[in-house]
């Protein structure tokens, strides 16, 4: 039997990206794993299913990709694109196409793996450069946009975990 990893945090260095922005990879490694570990046999039904009228564990694993892949985008200083656009479109009516879970990890791991890309090719000298969010075009940095978007996939994993282990309680 395998030793456990330790939290992503307790790992050390990551090689190749700065120690302050190691947090932010922490979080997106273990929202990675978190998310992985929570739906490992759920079924089609408990995927999609949304107890108490709260939102499916398939929504958040959808939301988590899609919205790291636009917040990161907007850390790059660069606008969305029709493809990311459409994406949050989708997002409201996800539940209506269901895809598989193993669809939607793929979709999350794409985004960990961007997001921890662009981590270790973001200089530490452009932390604090302006970054234009959204239509509005609201203040924030570079620093600002990627911490955000760590704080956002953690959050989410948390409600994939949490609202994994309530369908799977309703269904005992």
């Amino acid at each position: 039997m395998s030793t456990p990893l330790p939290e992503a945090w307790l790992r050390g260095p990551i090689a190749g990206i700065s120690p302050l922005l190691a947090p932010c990879a922490y979080a997106f490694i273990a929202a990675r794993e978190d998310a992985a570990a929570a739906i490992d046999g759920l079924t089609d039904e408990a995927l999609w299913a949304q107890p108490g009228g709260a939102a499916s564990v398939g929504f958040h694993l959808f939301h988590l990709a899609g919205a790291t892949d636009r917040l990161m985008t907007y850390a790059k200083g660069i606008a969305l694109d029709d493809a990311q656009k459409a994406a949050a479109k989708r997002e409201r009516t996800i539940a209506d196409e269901r895809p598989a879970a193993g669809e939607l990890l793929r979709l999350v791991d794409a985004a960990m793996d961007a997001a921890l890309a662009q981590l270790a090719a973001t200089p530490e000298s452009t932390l604090a450069d302006a970054r234009p969010i959204g239509r509005a075009q609201l203040p924030a940095t570079v620093m600002g946009a990627i911490v955000h978007a760590a704080e956002h996939a953690a959050r989410h994993a948390g409600q994939i975990v949490t609202t994994a282990k309530i369908v799977r309680a309703g269904a005992r």
